[in-house]
């Protein structure tokens, strides 16, 4: 905090101008420290767009008061607080400046980043930049961005390396964020092909007892592909593709014996392939093509003493150039807040 932000008890911010005040946020309770933040136009419009429900959320999860007003954003409450939410606030308000969209989650990972700075992790002076930066436009407009720094990383990682491995628990991204790359690779005429494979290891990678064609087959086991897809292209684009050859969704298994030259290729849920499997689909990239591998190595689905083709994969492959290994973790996690503490209870009782 710089000296001419402080401000102490009994001083004021500046004269009160009731139109940049907002409704029930008039409230200025005797507190022991305050603090002020620049507000500039856009961070203000991303703050005050819902209304109140940002305010009171960004109140409640820090626990301090929140007061816009001539361009700056005054904080009130007790000096720890203070102090935690201004360092939070001041993440989340370059963020917001940036373009990106201050949610719950936006707000819970910055708060986690906190805690862990407490016992010595680092700050990046420019991760808020990293969080602003636009990967992909949806057809619907919508601007995909990386919700936390592992995501960033990994996305990263996929633009530096023809394989990237990306393991981490669920809700951290892994498969919808190696869509969205394949989708702007396949949009920008760099690949002429997008593979998304599978290992079906509920059906034991033998389909044939189920009705219908291959395609009615492996639906039910790729339908999160299929999600992420309608989300990228549209669905009427994502179709289109898919019957001119553009977009093949497969079984693992049927990819034995093929060389895929330009092409994207994700293998999703690799914790279930045994290492044959693994070595089996590496082997497959040809000339101008990239391959993303993603998989959970806690949620291993394979026969009780069957090595996962994961697993094995960091073990062999670890030292190999051109290749990345990227680490997720519950930190990284964008579904519901809930989801991120049902990860860490369950580590606390594995571990």
């Amino acid at each position: 905090m710089t000296n001419q932000d402080i401000l102490m008890p009994g001083e004021t911010a500046g004269p009160a101008k009731s139109a940049d005040l907002v409704g029930k946020m008039l409230r200025e309770p005797a507190a022991e420290a305050r603090h002020s933040l620049p507000l500039p136009s856009r961070a203000l419009e991303a703050l005050l767009g819902r209304g109140e429900a940002l305010l009171l959320l960004l109140e409640r999860t820090l626990q301090v008061r929140l007061v816009p007003r001539d361009g700056r954003l005054l904080l009130l409450g007790e000096p720890p607080q203070v102090e935690r939410a201004a360092a939070i606030l001041r993440h989340l308000l370059q963020m917001a400046e940036g373009g990106a969209e201050i949610d719950e989650v936006a707000v819970n990972y910055q708060l986690a980043l906190w805690e862990q700075r407490l016992h010595g992790g680092r700050q990046n002076p420019e991760e808020a930049a990293q969080l602003s930066q636009v990967i992909y436009t949806t057809p619907k407009g919508r601007q995909i961005r990386p919700k936390s720094y592992g995501q960033y990383a990994y996305l990263q990682a996929i633009d530096k390396y023809d394989i990237t491995f990306g393991i981490g628990p669920a809700g951290t991204g892994k498969t919808y964020l190696a869509v969205v790359k394949a989708a702007d690779a396949l949009r920008r005429h760099r690949v002429a092909k997008m593979v998304l494979v599978r290992p079906a290891v509920e059906a034991g990678e033998k389909l044939g007892f189920l009705p219908g064609d291959l395609q009615e087959k492996v639906n039910p086991y790729l339908r999160p592909i299929y999600d992420a897809l309608d989300d990228t292209l549209g669905a009427e684009t994502a179709a289109k593709y898919m019957e001119r050859g553009l977009i093949e969704v497969v079984p693992l298994a049927y990819m034995r014996g093929r060389t895929l030259d330009a092409s994207f290729i994700i293998l999703d849920e690799a914790q279930n392939t045994t290492p044959p499997q693994m070595k089996m689909f590496l082997t497959r990239l040809g000339q101008g093509s990239k391959a993303v591998v993603t998989g959970d190595i806690t949620q291993i689905d394979l026969p009780a003493g069957q090595k996962s083709g994961l697993h094995d994969a960091q073990q062999v492959l670890h030292a190999v150039p051109g290749l990345a290994f990227c680490y997720l973790t519950d930190l990284d996690v964008v579904r519901h807040p809930l989801v991120q503490k049902i990860i860490e209870a369950y580590a606390r009782a594995e571990g």
